[in-house]
C-alpha cells in the first residue's frame, strides 16, 4: 500500500479551533465590558491586554525554551534528528522547522511556534534515547501535526484569555480605582466573579480542545509516517519512562504540559480529571484503528 506523501489539515479540529476562539471571544467581551462597567480606564485596560497578547504570541515559546532548557540545534550538532525532520517535512509538505533539545531525562517533545515558518519542535535528550528511530519519527511526526495544524497558535491565544483573567482574580481591587469606599462597591465583587467565571469557563474549554487537538496529532502522525504502532509503542515507553522521573522534576515542567506529546506526572494527579490529554489507552486504541485501516483489514 503506498502511503500518504502530504498531511492534510484535519477538519474537525479546525472546525473546533474556530468554535473555541469564538466563546472566548464572547466570554472575553463580558470581561471587557464588566471591566469599563466598574470604572476601570479603558486605556490601562487595553495597554496591559495588548502588552500581554504581544508577549504570548511573540515571547512565550521563547520563555518556554528556557525554561526547559531547551536551545536549537544545527545539523551538525543532532545529524539523525536534522536528517528525521528533513524526511518528516517533505512528506508533510511543510517548511522546516528550527530544532531544539532540551538537556533532561524526561523523555518528552513539544512544538511551539506562532506559525508553521515560526515552529519549534522540541526532542529531550531522555526521549531520544529511550526510543527506537521508528518511535522518534512517529513522535516527531506528531509534533509537526501540531506545526501543520495550527494548533500552538490556538492554544497560545486560548491561554491568553486565561492569563488576563486570572491576574484580573488576583489584582482586580487594584483596577477597582483604589478609592477607600472600594469595599462597598459591589462592581467590584462583580469584577471578581466575572473573572473567576471567564477563567473556568476558558479553563475547560482549552481542556476540551487540548485532548482533541492530541487525538488529531497522533492521526496527522499515522498518515504521515503510515506507521501508528510506532507511535502507540513510544507512547507506552514514553510513560513507563515518565514514572521513572522524579515527582519533583516533573513538577518543575507541569506549566508547558499542555504542549507535550505525553503530560508529565499522568497518573499521579486525582483520576487524571484536569488532564490536558486523553487518556494512553484511548490514544493507542485510536491507533490502532488506525493501523488496521492502513492495512486494509476489516473494523
Amino acid at each position: 500500500m503506498p502511503r500518504p506523501t502530504s498531511f492534510g489539515k484535519d477538519t474537525g479540529l479546525q472546525l473546533r479551533m474556530t468554535f473555541t476562539l469564538f466563546l472566548l471571544g464572547l466570554v472575553y467581551v463580558v470581561l471587557i465590558v464588566v471591566l469599563l462597567g466598574s470604572g476601570v480606564n479603558g486605556v490601562t485596560v487595553g495597554l496591559i491586554a495588548g502588552g500581554l497578547a504581544l508577549f504570548q504570541l511573540f515571547g512565550s515559546d521563547k520563555l518556554a525554551l528556557r525554561a526547559m532548557g531547551a536551545r536549537e540545534v544545527t545539523p551538525a550538532e543532532a545529524p539523525e534528528l536534522h536528517a528525521m525532520i528533513d524526511r518528516l517535512c517533505v512528506q508533510a509538505d511543510l517548511p522546516k522547522p528550527k530544532v531544539a533539545v532540551a538537556d533532561t531525562r524526561m523523555p518528552n517533545a513539544f512544538a511551539l511556534g506562532r506559525s508553521p515558518k515560526s515552529a519549534t519542535v522540541c526532542a529531550t535528550t531522555g526521549i531520544m534515547e529511550l526510543l527506537s528511530p521508528a518511535e522518534l519519527e512517529g513522535v516527531m511526526a506528531h509534533e509537526l501535526a501540531h506545526v501543520a495544524n495550527r494548533d500552538v497558535l490556538v492554544m497560545t491565544l486560548a491561554s491568553f484569555f486565561a492569563t488576563i483573567a486570572a491576574y484580573i482574580v488576583q489584582f482586580g481591587f487594584f483596577f477597582g480605582g483604589g478609592s477607600s469606599d472600594d469595599d462597598d462597591n459591589p462592581s467590584v465583587m462583580v469584577l471578581f466573579l466575572v473573572s473567576i467565571g471567564v477563567y473556568i469557563v476558558s479553563f475547560f474549554l482549552m481542556q476540551a480542545l487540548s485532548r482533541y487537538r492530541e487525538f488529531a496529532a497522533d492521526r496527522g502522525a499515522a498518515v504521515i509516517t503510515g506507521r501508528p504502532s510506532a507511535l502507540a509503542s513510544a507512547l507506552q515507553k514514553i510513560a513507563m519512562g515518565n514514572q521513572r522521573i522524579p515527582e519533583r522534576d516533573l513538577r518543575a515542567t507541569s506549566e508547558l504540559s499542555a504542549f507535550y506529546i505525553f503530560p508529565p506526572g499522568v497518573g499521579k494527579s486525582l483520576g487524571n480529571l484536569f488532564s490536558t490529554h486523553p487518556p494512553m489507552e484511548k490514544r493507542i486504541e485510536a491507533l490502532g484503528r488506525l493501523e488496521r485501516q492502513l492495512q486494509g483489514v476489516p473494523a
